[in-house]
């Protein structure tokens, strides 16, 4: 009995020790994998072979399928892809990723070098150093990074709030998973863009075509189609490529303090940076390098538009500062867009929401840099006479920054004779109804036009508005057309059976759209204002609007005066914005839109006690050191009370909420006279009840 006591005893040593053994082994892999992917994608420096990679890759395969127990969804063997997903979750941004401003000429690249000296208080002849990086025509995406492993990675979305792409973004195999230094920072969010080499784009087309699928119209799309995959393991097989360019928040002992320092630690710690970066003392050192990127941007195996400049010291950001919209300390200089010749067949006129009518070319279909045009907007009646186009003209056609199709000019040497003038209607083309004129436009008189309510109803449920997803452009216009809906509060009256009577809208789309219906009736008051679709107010004023207002009443109240104290409103938007407010039917639809369920999230904080607390509303707290509590859930409680979530130590800052091993932002603190509180007092100033 004894003896039959021990075996068991030293069966289980030995396994024990088997076990251990092949985690170790698996943890040297992954470690080894990591660093010789950091040698061939990033330093493009590789000390082993493709035969010996690939042999120790299988190893790790096959350890990690043999024994499930110790899988890591960072481990190298998950570029591949894992499981698909049901839907992308959406991820609030801690720090909004905002766009950048755009100039087209070397003299408006030296206008922003003299306000950026004037803002600075510096003589036009001092020095200020840029960053010069390329602009890639990609995906913008943020990427967290905890205790050295990737936490999260999200797309940019409408700025504050995108979606979750971490399990696309592990497929690709230039981006490490985890950081290859042995004290990585304990949290860092990095910016960086996402896209596909123009080999990889033009052999997936031709595979789409083999298959008969639409082939993507350029390589930014075709990377956005491939983030935008529910299934990672078809993001996988896109290979995909990544550079980071911007470190937007850090923990660490020693933070970098300048962009060129932050592009050095960022490839350092790991990540794929541009060999095209450069650092320029001045600004005409940068517009020279300006013109060596555009020399080499057609030898490329990747597609950039312009170049990014951006002011080089953190210090001087810190004091420029942002709007709602763009970093004030940082420009993109675009490339002139590629122009070809094409044929005006005809002139149409659309009826947009605000019953505006846009005279439109239907185009000869034409490739421009990559995309197929066929449709090009000429704005108004003005822009074509003074460019003097016509129907039937040889025209010249760019797609404006890359993006927006554009007719530049005609060409009169190739006229025939045959060419016709264009003239504006005097009834709208879609109600009948007479047209005014209201300066440079042309406007349908009929509110109830079926036009302007079927646009304003596509803008309601647009993404950056109400974001009701499923009810597209066809299922709106059968709704109107069957005066099912003749207003946006009519959607919240919709039910699963009219749906499911639509032509090509079977029940479980019509549950599906239903759910949207009803998950939209929660938005953020300045979705909803965007919503309105009033005349000028895009999502970043309505954001304006709703941080000043803070409610509906206070808006619908809101006098010329208060509306141009605000820092981005001018007398046009505030004057759409008194027109919109006096009218009853809009007041009327809103009303129904409340009594329908609609309601503001931020306003149920608000209720509870959560928001414009008098300590914290308006202002800006930055955190450094480790918390108690998660970092982002503090973030989150000074953002619902109203108050302002930084990433850096300027003079303007109000509290620097200091935790353990606090980083290089509390020197600069205490030099700048900020005031320094720890985690109890700022839970004590926020009136934070902690759960």
């Amino acid at each position: 009995m004894r003896q039959a006591g021990v075996f068991p005893c030293i069966i289980i040593v030995v396994m024990t020790m088997d076990k251990e053994a092949i985690k170790k082994r698996i943890e040297d892999l992954r470690k080894e994998l990591n660093y010789h992917n950091y040698r061939y994608y990033v330093l493009d420096n590789p000390v082993i072979s493709d035969a010996e990679y690939d042999r120790k890759f299988a190893e790790l395969k096959k350890l990690e399928d043999e024994n499930p127990e110790f899988f890591d969804e960072n481990s190298p063997t998950q570029k591949v892809g894992g499981k698909p997903l049901d839907k992308f979750e959406k991820v609030e941004h801690t720090i909004p990723m905002l766009s950048l401003d755009d100039v087209f000429s070397e003299q408006e690249l030296r206008e922003f070098d003299l306000r950026i000296k004037r803002t600075l208080m510096l003589s036009k002849d001092e020095d200020i150093a840029y960053s010069a990086e390329p602009k890639f025509d990609g995906l913008s995406i943020c990427l967290i990074y905890k205790d050295g492993r990737l936490y999260n990675a999200s797309t940019r979305g409408d700025g504050y709030v995108g979606e979750d792409v971490t399990q696309n973004i592990r497929t690709i195999k230039n981006l490490p998973l985890e950081l290859i230094v042995d004290n990585p920072p304990a949290y860092i969010d990095v910016q960086g863009e996402v896209i596909l080499r123009k080999s990889d784009f033009w052999k997936m087309n031709k595979e789409r075509e083999k298959e008969n699928l639409p082939v993507f119209v350029n390589p930014r799309n075709a990377a956005a189609g491939s983030i935008r995959q529910l299934d990672p393991k078809k993001a996988a097989i896109r290979n995909l490529t990544i550079f980071t360019y911007y470190i937007r928040a850090i923990e660490w002992h020693k933070s970098p303090v300048s962009q060129s320092e932050s592009l050095d630690f960022l490839k350092m710690l790991g990540f794929p940076v541009s060999p095209l970066n450069r650092l320029c003392k001045n600004i005409e050192e940068a517009i020279e390098y300006k013109k060596y990127i555009a020399e080499v941007r057609n030898s490329l195996e990747y597609e950039i538009d312009g170049m990014v400049l951006k002011v080089d010291k953190f210090a001087y950001q810190d004091r420029l500062g942002s709007t709602t919209k763009s970093p004030r300390w940082a420009i993109a200089f675009k490339f002139p867009a590629e122009q070809v010749t094409t044929k005006i067949l005809d002139i149409v006129v659309n009826v947009g929401r605000t019953g505006i009518l846009t005279p439109v070319a239907i185009l000869k279909p034409v490739n421009v840099g990559g995309a197929t045009v066929s449709r090009a907007s000429l704005h108004t009646l003005d822009e074509i006479r003074k460019k003097d186009i016509r129907v039937g003209d040889t025209v010249f056609v760019q797609r404006a920054g890359d993006v927006i199709p554009e007719v530049v000019k005609s060409v009169k040497e190739k006229r025939t004779g045959h060419e016709r003038i264009f003239n504006m209607p005097t009834k709208c083309p879609v109600c009948s109804s007479n047209i005014v004129k209201d300066g440079a436009y042309y406007r349908c008189t009929n509110i109830n036009c079926p036009a302007v309510i079927k646009e304003s109803i596509k803008h309601f449920v647009s993404r950056d508005a109400m974001d009701i997803e499923g009810l597209g452009s066809s299922i709106i216009d059968q709704l109107i057309d069957k005066s099912i809906i003749r207003d946006v509060s009519d959607i919240y009256r919709l039910d699963k059976n009219t749906l499911s009577n639509l032509e090509r809208l079977g029940d479980k789309s019509a549950s599906n759209i239903m759910q949207a219906i009803e998950k939209s009736k929660g938005t953020t008051f300045a979705k909803f204002i965007m919503a309105l679709g009033i005349r000028g107010v895009g999502k970043y004023v309505a954001k304006l609007l709703a941080d000043h207002f803070g409610d509906l009443e206070h808006l619908k109240r809101a006098d010329k005066e208060e509306l141009l104290s605000i820092d981005g409103v001018g007398e046009e938007i505030a004057n759409s914005v008194l027109s919109f407010f006096s009218e009853k039917r809009n007041l009327d639809t809103i009303n129904n839109l409340m009594k329908l369920g609609v309601f503001f999230k931020d306003e149920q904080n608000k209720e509870g006690g959560f928001l414009l607390n008098p300590n914290v509303e308006n202002k800006s707290f930055v955190f450094t050191g480790s918390l108690s509590i998660p970092r982002s859930r503090a973030q989150d409680e000074v953002l619902k009370r109203g108050g302002i979530v930084k990433n850096s130590v300027g003079p303007n800052l109000d509290y620097l909420v200091v935790g353990d091993k606090p980083g290089s932002k509390l020197d600069k603190a205490k030099k700048l006279g900020i005031n320094i509180i720890n985690e109890e007092e700022f839970i004590k100033l926020i009136k934070w009840q902690v759960h």
